[in-house]
């Protein structure tokens, strides 16, 4: 018996994999907001935490400095979802994995 089979036995099939509806929510919400903001408000922090480490208030602009990856990256996110739309598996159309796929094989 191979380990994928064994695993099932054990673990039973896995779950279809499907976006929930408070994901669904959000994303409607935030792709209504361009990209560019969530840019915008990472240059704002890195701004505001140099003016802090200027004006001697260094633990105040290195805890504004942590928004800046989180802003990005939320940006980030909200580009791909904005290109990609939710995942395939959702619109019925093959699998979850297929975008994946097709990017391997470029």
């Amino acid at each position: 018996m191979d380990t994928k089979q064994t695993a099932r036995n054990y673990l039973g099939e896995p779950p279809a994999l499907r976006e929930d509806e408070i994901t669904k929510t959000i994303e409607q919400y935030t792709a209504a907001i361009p990209s560019s903001v969530y840019l915008a408000i990472g240059v704002a922090a890195m701004a505001v935490s140099l003016i802090a480490q200027l004006t001697g208030r260094g633990k105040w602009g290195n805890f504004v400095a942590q928004w800046v990856p989180t802003w990005l990256i939320i940006g980030l996110y909200n580009k791909v979802v904005k290109q990609e739309g939710h995942d395939i598996a959702d619109k019925g159309v093959g699998a979850a994995s297929e975008p994946f796929a097709r990017a391997t094989t470029r």
